[in-house]
């Protein structure tokens, strides 16, 4: 939404700055796991991996067995949440934020009707949640279960009905570094032995807060930024209630940005080291204008048909892609990254990108490895 009045400006590199601090990828924050993972609001969890390649890039001495403790201690749980993805999320978060995007998981299930015709679909939660919380069960054995009751029915719909309409969380060992585990689901209140919240989509205090604490992970944002976030629309109303709490500035299209009136906005010129960012890092879904932290001339480079690739920033921006092949998780060999820069990078800046690369072997890889730079999408 264009801005009518005359409102400070915050240019490409400001935002960029702001959104980096506030990401935690200026530099490293002293913080924990658990800490961070609330702060950002979740962890994008599409793959195994990558919430862990996300703490490393923005905690000091992050190690994978922190998260993967909070994992096994049941504090931290996947689940689907934002943009109807999977997420790693505090408990306190899946408790909150779930009822929040509830009512897009509702929408997506009249995507699906034509395969539910006759299908009760209270009854169907009601059964589905019988089910999986007798013993963890695959989305297979789910299936099966309810085509029991509509043999008629849609095998995918009915799954998908039962994902939408209940908090499933994948237990673990799925999830936890180092080991391997099908995808097994229960519900969110049986794994974490607490009510499962409620409510929240129509509280406006809710609302509010979720607002607030968008802007401080990824603020100074657009209305229409933070629905991107969430996967939701008619956000407008909670932004209004809070409009005389808010700084209020524009970017350079006009488009109106909001922020915390403490919310960081560092000098656009501080430096941004390298970081490598897995596949999937909310970072760069979280917004509808991602020039912020994507040139418009790279725009979709960090895809492949329906494959993400890793990706790597260079002064804050998308700069290119990674990728890391060798040995196994806790093993003494060394492995390769392989870095694909988009465009020429001067020798200190190399120097920098293979600093920043070895440490990322030594602690997430095999040990000391070896940085390259070509081709990763040959």
């Amino acid at each position: 939404m264009a801005s009518k009045t005359t409102l400070p400006v915050l240019d490409t590199r400001a935002l960029n700055r702001a959104t980096l601090a506030r990401q935690l990828l200026l530099t490293r924050a002293e913080m924990s796991a658990q800490d961070a993972t609330e702060h950002l609001l979740g962890l994008q969890a599409q793959n195994v991996k990558p919430p862990y390649f996300q703490l490393h890039a923005r905690l000091a001495g992050f190690g994978p067995a922190e998260l993967a403790g909070l994992m096994e201690s049941r504090q931290v749980v996947r689940m689907v949440t934002m943009r109807s993805t999977i997420h790693t999320h505090t408990v306190h978060d899946a408790l909150t934020l779930r009822p929040l995007v509830q009512p897009a998981r509702d929408r997506e299930i009249n995507y699906f009707r034509k395969g539910l015709v006759g299908v009760d679909l209270d009854r169907l939660a009601e059964r589905a949640r019988e089910f999986v919380e007798a013993e963890p069960r695959t989305m297979a054995e789910i299936r099966e279960e309810l085509l029991k009751e509509w043999p008629g029915a849609d095998p995918q719909s009915l799954s998908v009905a039962a994902r939408c309409r209940l908090p499933l969380v994948q237990v673990t060992p799925r999830g936890v570094w180092g080991k391997s585990g099908q995808v097994r689901l229960t519900t969110l209140s049986e794994w974490v032995g607490g009510a499962e919240g409620g409510g929240l989509g129509g509280e406006a205090s809710g609302i509010d807060d979720a607002v607030l604490r968008y802007l401080g992970a990824f603020g100074p944002a657009s209305v229409k930024d933070m629905q991107t976030w969430a996967g939701l629309t008619r956000l407008r109303e909670a932004f209004e209630r809070l409009r005389p709490v808010l700084e209020v500035f524009q970017d350079e299209n006009g488009v109106e940005l909001f922020d915390l009136p403490d919310g960081p906005r560092p000098d656009a010129e501080q430096p941004a080291p390298p970081r490598f960012l897995p596949e999937f890092d909310n970072l760069l879904l979280s917004h509808a204008d991602r020039s912020r932290v994507i040139p418009p001339e790279l725009k979709g480079s960090s895809w492949t048909g329906n494959q993400a690739h890793c990706t790597l920033l260079l002064d804050g921006f998308l700069a290119g892609l990674w990728k890391m092949d060798g040995g196994k998780e806790g093993g003494k060999d060394g492995g390769t990254l392989t870095v694909e820069l988009f465009s020429a990078v001067s020798k200190a800046g190399k120097a920098e990108i293979v600093a920043e690369g070895e440490a990322l072997l030594a602690e997430m890889g095999d040990g000391a490895g070896e940085v390259r730079f070509g081709s990763i999408r040959a």
